[in-house]
């Protein structure tokens, strides 16, 4: 199916809710490519250092594999006069998560969603997680669809990870920095509130908040992986105030049922993803702060990109054709010059109110 179709097949589904890792066993470590902390002091940690180092490598990795999904969303505490609580939303999806890059002290995962409906199969790149080891910055989101590269003290980053989600086509989500911790025989990753766009099941339908500011956990269970999420709905226009609070819990429980089709996808695609990665990349390393030049769900963004990798599988184009249009999408809906977030905000809305079903508003 081609990826506008299938997004919103997922979008029915309320599949493109995850946003989390973790795979299994434990690569050796390679520090070849450290900007952020020299090769030297990683080869030479201390024993209790590096054991701790191996410990938090070995759950971010044991995000990757096969999985049935449930996705449970909750709104639980009204924090505005005279809004009431939304209906739950529950939805499950299959989903792959594969390794991507791992550096030692990087390590990259891939998620792609795999559904059937019918007696089709449709298969669709889902988001990415990057981890870092004792970053010296992270990406982080500001509000209006733009985000900016945050140093990170030393004291803050000391044997912590930073998380970077990426969307379907590569742009950045959210991210945050936080400690892995293994007490009592359970490894979970717990950062501090940061601030993440809208999640798609709301951003096609509400216009009444602009934001998330999100406490992101994941947990390493014995069946797979589990992220808790504790939302705060923003509204940051006026006099800016949290909506309502939601709780989420994503669960991934391994299974061995998935057909090949997502790594067909991933194996016929690949180079082209990494070269779409490498041209965001030089767009976050160019500048501290950038954002995209269309507010609200950035559909015109991902959807052409998500078919030129579905053509390239189809054979109707090559792996560096397709890489050279989906620069120009990119370089067509991107920008250095973010303006105000008030300015930003005032768009969205626009955008939204117009576009939304008006039970919605």
């Amino acid at each position: 199916m081609a990826a506008r179709s299938m997004l919103k097949v997922v979008a029915k589904t309320g599949a493109i809710l995850a946003v989390a890792l973790l795979a299994f066993g434990c690569a050796s470590i390679s520090v070849s490519d450290a900007p952020d902390r020299p090769k030297a002091e990683l080869i030479s940690m201390p024993a209790a250092e590096k054991a701790k180092f191996e410990q938090d490598r070995k759950a971010i990795l044991a995000m990757a594999g096969d999985f049935d999904v449930t996705f449970d969303f909750r709104e639980t505490v009204s924090l505005t006069p005279g809004y009431e609580l939304k209906k739950p939303k529950l939805s499950g999806a299959d989903e792959i998560v594969r390794v991507v890059e791992d550096r030692g002290n990087f390590i990259s995962l891939q998620q792609i969603l795999v559904m059937k409906v019918g007696d089709e199969m449709y298969v669709t790149k889902h988001w990415r997680q990057d981890w870092k080891y004792e970053p010296a910055e992270v990406l982080v989101f500001i509000g209006g669809n733009a985000w900016e590269r945050r140093a990170v003290s030393q004291k803050d980053r000391a044997g912590k990870w930073s998380q970077v989600v990426y969307q379907v086509e590569d742009s950045p989500r959210y991210g945050a920095v936080g400690a892995w911790t293994h007490d009592h025989g359970v490894s979970q990753w717990s950062p501090p509130a940061e601030m993440r766009p809208l999640p798609r099941r709301d951003m096609t339908t509400r216009t009444d908040y602009d934001a998330v500011l999100a406490v992101n956990r994941h947990t390493i269970t014995p069946f797979g992986w589990v992220q808790e999420e504790e939302n705060s709905k923003l509204v940051l226009r006026g006099d800016h105030h949290v909506l309502v609070r939601e709780i989420g819990v994503n669960s991934y429980k391994r299974t061995n049922t998935i057909p090949k089709d997502g790594d067909d996808y991933w194996n016929a695609t690949k180079d082209f993803w990494a070269l779409v990665r490498a041209d965001w990349n030089r767009l976050e390393q160019s500048t501290r702060g950038f954002g995209l030049t269309i507010q609200g769900e950035p559909e015109p963004l991902y959807t052409p990109i998500l078919e030129l990798a579905d053509n390239i599988q189809a054979g109707k184009t090559t792996t560096a054709a397709a890489a050279g249009e989906a620069r120009k999408v990119i370089a067509q809906f991107t920008t250095t010059d973010i303006g105000a977030l008030s300015d930003r905000i005032a768009k969205s809305v626009k955008i939204a109110d117009a576009a939304a079903p008006a039970a919605s508003r």
